[in-house]
């Protein structure tokens, strides 16, 4: 009777804060779905460390730093939002912070890290005062139906190239046994999805996975758990070890208005992009609860600085979890307890074949496409923006490169056909500025 009086609870408790049957879902779909967003950013408790040593930083601080930060901050999503999208340090911001700060400006990584620091708190100034949110709002519709669809060309691009499928635009060698596996896995993903099969993307990492160390073509995991957690310590607060000067320095401008830029737009194509596909946008096309959305980025921004990792922000896998069935941020939550549960088994996440996550990443991209179908291409003042933002995406591997020219052509191209009325000043204001940026920063 207890037993059955606690599980009770604790629904009640899970239905209180997420509104499970609000959103016409349940616990056991948002946990399955949490799953598979973790099981498809996983690679980034890997990469991130990887690419961070390059600037002379602990690998295993910055894995820790990478765990932690990606747990606060995607719990701060699931609470704050009540949103199933999952943040951690994202992949292009972690490169401009080791190749161009730390290897090309010749700056140290705790000077990086300071800028990272900056771009946090002006990214908590922007929300408090709702700018981000207003720039979600003054996006179009048809711009909002390209921006999902280009997310899912990239993420799709992403998986083909992450399997060798696709090497350096060109077919790779489809006699390679890895290959081989990502298309088959292509087919039982593919095969479970159609099926209607609960869970089926989650399955098919497991499936693959599976069969993937059988045949002996990935690494089994080496120990499933291990107690020895690195230190964060050489990594944690070193953003306040550099030197004042170098804090008011116009090269720390520079460094911090390139990530603001990349950041905002990255994550507002993130949050659209998966809004949409999960049908969360409200009935004049926005994102409800986009503040505290947006909030939870900044906070995971600042957090991540002062653990020693480069800026945290939404990830595009979490339309993984939403193919899943994914609709609260229960699945957010149960993102970032595997976060944290990855401090402990390293080794076996890390045994996650891209083969597995790459097919998964594919049929989620073949998902999101079917915004398209949406787009008005009647109009060429509506077809040429949408054509633009989703198909710049995956060729300069850039969403918010994608959004950036999206805009730009909208905005010329409404105004060079006499169709002012359909350009709020937002989006002028937001032109002027992308030009202003490519003259100073190219």
């Amino acid at each position: 009777m207890e037993i059955t009086n606690l599980s009770k609870d604790k629904n009640n408790l899970l239905e209180r804060i997420f509104k499970l049957q609000k959103h016409n879902t349940d616990i056991k779909t948002e946990v399955m779905a949490g799953i598979t967003t973790f099981m498809t950013m996983a690679y980034i408790l890997v990469v991130n460390p990887m690419i961070l040593s390059q600037a002379g930083m602990d690998q295993g601080s910055v894995f820790v730093a990478t765990a932690l930060s990606a747990a606060i901050a995607t719990f701060f999503m699931g609470i704050l939002a009540n949103y199933p999208i999952a943040l951690a340090p994202g992949m292009g911001l972690n490169v401009f912070f080791a190749n161009t700060i730390v290897l090309q400006m010749g700056y140290s990584w705790q000077f990086a890290l300071m800028a990272v620091f900056i771009e946090g708190l002006i990214f908590i100034l922007l929300t408090v005062t709702r700018l981000r949110e207003k720039i979600i709002e003054c996006i179009p519709m048809n711009l909002k139906f390209a921006v999902t669809a280009g997310v899912g060309l990239f993420i799709a691009f992403v998986g083909l190239q992450n399997a060798s499928i696709v090497v350096d635009g060109a077919l790779g060698n489809m006699h390679d046994p890895l290959v081989i596996l990502t298309l088959f896995g292509l087919l039982v993903t593919g095969a479970l999805v159609a099926k209607d099969k609960k869970g089926a993307l989650l399955i098919s990492i497991i499936v693959i996975s599976v069969i993937g160390m059988g045949l002996g073509l990935v690494a089994l995991p080496q120990g499933i758990m291990s107690f020895n957690v690195p230190s964060l310590k050489p990594v944690f607060l070193q953003a306040f070890s550099v030197d004042i000067n170098e804090i008011f320095s116009l090269d720390m401008v520079i460094a911090v208005f390139t990530l603001l830029f990349v950041d905002l737009f990255d994550t507002v194509g993130c949050l659209v992009g998966v809004a949409e596909k999960g049908n969360l946008l409200d009935e004049n096309g926005n994102i409800p609860r986009a503040k505290e959305a947006m909030l939870a980025d900044a906070i995971g921004t600042t957090t991540g600085a002062l653990l020693g990792t480069s800026t945290v922000t939404s990830f595009i896998e979490s339309a993984s979890g939403i193919g899943e069935g994914g609709k609260t941020g229960l699945t957010a939550i149960t993102t970032g307890v595997l976060f944290l549960l990855s401090l402990f088994f390293a080794p076996l996440f890390i045994a996650i074949p891209t083969q597995a996550t790459s097919a998964v990443l594919i049929i989620v991209g073949v998902m999101m496409a079917g915004s398209l179908n949406k787009i008005d291409f009647d109009d060429f003042t509506n077809a040429i923006p949408a054509f633009v933002t989703f198909l710049f995406m995956p060729l300069m591997g850039s969403i918010g490169d994608g959004i950036i020219f999206g805009i730009l052509s909208y905005t010329i191209l409404k105004l060079a056909t006499n169709k002012r009325d359909e350009v709020n000043i937002s989006m002028i204001i937001l032109s002027i500025l992308f030009i202003i940026k490519f003259i100073l920063l190219g």
